[in-house]
């Protein structure tokens, strides 16, 4: 399992999973996009690299994910395959997706929270829980 949604009064959470950090930044990443956005309806074929670091791997997670966040809302662009590399604290994302408009989005994100925000280790796998402002 790449990851799964909670349910959540107000808000979109959910749970990523993964063998070691980059693979959880994937899937976080395909977390992200399903909860917003139809992938179905996106307009173009295009690949989008992404750099953000980190001393931490919480905070590489939640720099990771508010970068998604930043395309979402400024350039209406959505990923459906993620590919992640990590090299001296620095995740560098190669994401394949495309553009969208509105009719396309499922709901509209705000911001990645904090709350409840962390990396756990499970076992030899790791577990991210996520919280997303709509």
């Amino acid at each position: 399992m790449r990851y799964k949604f909670i349910d959540h009064t107000a808000d979109i959470a959910f749970e990523a999973y993964g063998n070691n950090l980059e693979e959880l930044l994937e899937n976080s990443a395909l977390a992200f996009y399903e909860a917003f956005v139809d992938s179905k309806k996106l307009k173009s074929s295009e690949k989008r690299i992404i750099e953000v670091e980190a001393d931490e791997d919480d905070l590489l997670l939640y720099r990771w994910l508010n970068e998604l966040l930043f395309l979402f809302e400024t350039q209406f662009f959505a990923g459906k395959k993620v590919k992640v590399k990590i090299e001296n604290k620095k995740a560098i994302g190669e994401i394949e997706g495309g553009k969208f408009d509105r009719s396309a989005v499922k709901v509209e994100p705000k911001a990645i929270t904090m709350h409840k925000f962390g990396i756990r280790r499970e076992g030899d796998n790791l577990k991210a829980f996520v919280v997303v402002d709509i």
